[in-house]
């Protein structure tokens, strides 16, 4: 009889579908609300993808997981069932989002320097709340795992199973041991009721791969020097396909995925699917280098807004002389996206595209030195600190930030549509700290353009990292990067912004409220009872768009 390991994950959501996730300890058929599927295995695991279809609009249906016709979720003793909620078609929809979850509180050992978990917290409170104000998706932007920062259970298990005196030491390796990773982070209680209920929808960061990943093509030729770099990258990425890409795609978009119809064939003839993966896996890396990649971007339209979210790691090209964060079949894909008419346009990325503006001006001063604009030795040091102090974000790639600015202004211009979106967020983590920004593209941009980070879910913000960013939000500390960035003939931004809200820092999570075209952002963080459970304290709300010039209010 074959067990559940993980999940059950519910993942895209339409108005009749929805896709749910498993891992099982053996192939067997998997079968929820009527739909079945057959297990497919990668690298000796089991996983199944089910598609359900024939729901109504707007429902709410328990539902139940059986392996081989045996009932294995909800767990015996649960409390609160596991629900798949579709959307209505209507003018509403709620997303939470955040990012940089390092493992759970109880595989860390419950660190004193931890808050509580954000993502936790926000489970508890949702078992005891109406389902009429349950989120319609979790986003989680980057850093759902940590290869590179291993919880003690995951060094534990390494040592147990290699020497860790060679690298990549305490680092997760290969394939096997991300699938550690994602277990030890999603198969808590709170979070695995969680993702049974929430639909999710996920990206990649630095961290679910290596610290750095992709900064320059100077580290990535250090990386591909390593003896361990090619297990990692085709472990990491295989492994991000299965726990986290596949579950992105809407049902007709995996129809049409390739390497999704050869992994479904190879289960059909009874073969392991790793080779499949592992090339996938391969040729995705190579983008970096010009080669033709993967698509790891995707697009859902939810109730008022469509969500684009975009791949600011791995499809990144690296050669100095013509650095992007994607290549230039992705941004075609992109612009391609833009052309509708929904009531709000969200923008995923991990990498926040509006940083603090002292910050933005240093990454331009320093992108524009490492490619040479003072000379070799200036370039060679300049290098060191773009790795040291992590200094790649849109900021980093200023012809990628200035295109994005200019279609976002299109857009906001309206001449993508019939009309321009009501508001224009751009939804990004990574930083370790929670703000927004408003930014102006010109007079004749109807939108209103926000930034908006939220970041971490579950880490820590060192105090020196706190005051750094603190002073980067400074008027004079803007002044000053300004003149840096002028003399290593950095042009000005074609974009202007100013902070709405913020800096904060600890766990957090932000949650944005979309009703026709009016739009709404709660902030919350993290904090613990006297007892120590977490729940979530509101730090911020502020409108980001009004329904028309004459309604004062914001109906949410």
């Amino acid at each position: 009889m074959a067990s559940l390991l993980l999940g059950p994950v519910l993942r895209h959501i339409g108005e009749r579908s929805a896709t749910l996730w498993v891992e099982t300890d053996a192939p067997c058929e998997v079968t929820i609300l009527g739909a079945t599927a057959r297990t497919f295995t990668v690298h000796g695991h089991h996983y199944a993808l089910v598609v359900v279809t024939g729901l109504e609009p707007g429902s709410s249906t328990e539902y139940g997981v059986y392996l081989d016709d045996d009932q294995v979720w909800p767990l015996p003793g649960a409390t609160h069932p596991s629900r798949i909620r579709t959307l209505a078609g209507e003018g509403r929809f709620r997303v939470v989002f955040g990012s940089c979850r390092h493992s759970t509180p109880e595989a860390l050992g419950n660190p004193a320097s931890y808050d509580p978990d954000a993502l936790e917290a926000y489970s508890r409170r949702l078992r005891d709340t109406d389902e009429a104000r349950w989120p319609d998706l979790l986003l989680l932007l980057g850093d759902q795992v940590y290869a590179d920062e291993t919880s003690p259970r995951t060094k534990h298990r390494i040592r147990d199973r290699r020497t860790v005196a060679d690298e990549p030491g305490e680092q997760v390796a290969d394939f096997e041991e991300y699938t550690w990773l994602y277990s030890e982070s999603w198969g808590e209680e709170e979070t695995r009721w969680l993702f049974s209920t929430v639909p999710s929808a996920m990206i990649f960061d630095d961290h679910d791969i290596h610290d750095d990943w992709n900064t320059s093509a100077s580290w990535r030729d250090d990386a591909q020097a390593t003896s361990w770099w090619q297990d990692r990258i085709v472990g990491g990425l295989a492994s991000y396909w299965v726990y986290q890409h596949l579950g992105n795609l809407s049902p007709e978009r995996l129809a049409d995925d390739v390497v999704w119809r050869r992994v479904r064939a190879a289960a059909d003839r009874g073969e392991d699917a790793w080779p499949i993966l592992a090339e996938l896996a391969g040729r995705a890396d190579r983008e970096a280098d010009g080669g033709p990649g993967y698509l790891w971007s995707y697009r859902l339209d939810m109730g008022p807004a469509r969500l684009l979210v975009i791949d600011s790691r791995c499809g990144r090209v690296l050669d100095e002389g013509a650095r992007s964060m994607v290549s230039e079949a992705e941004w075609q894909w992109i612009a391609d996206q833009l052309d509708g008419s929904p009531d709000h346009l969200l923008i995923g990325s991990s990498l926040p595209w509006l940083l603090p503006r002292a910050l933005h001006e240093v990454e331009g001063w320093n992108e524009a030195l490492a490619a040479g604009s003072r000379g070799p030795r200036i370039a060679k040091w300049s290098e060191w600190l773009r790795r040291k102090a992590d200094l790649e974000h849109w900021a980093a790639m200023r012809e990628s930030f200035d295109r994005l600015a200019g279609l976002l202004g299109a857009v906001g211009r309206g001449e993508r549509s019939e009309r321009a979106p009501a508001s224009i967020s751009v939804l990004s983590g990574d930083v370790h700290h929670v703000y927004a920004a408003r930014a102006d593209l010109g007079e004749d941009v109807i939108s209103r353009v926000h930034q908006i980070t939220c970041s971490p879910i579950h880490n820590t913000v060192p105090a020196g990292v706190r005051v750094g960013f603190d002073a980067s939000w400074t008027r004079p500390a803007e002044a000053f990067a300004r003149l840096l960035s002028r003399w290593a003939k950095v042009p000005s931004t074609p974009v202007t912004w100013r902070k709405t809200a913020g800096p904060y820092y600890g766990n957090s999570l932000a949650t944005l409220q979309l009703d026709g075209r009016a739009a709404r952002l709660t902030l919350e963080q993290a904090r613990a009872d006297r007892a120590g459970r977490p729940y979530l304290e509101t730090v911020r709300q502020l409108p980001l768009a009004q329904r028309s010039s004459d309604e004062d209010a914001v109906r949410i």
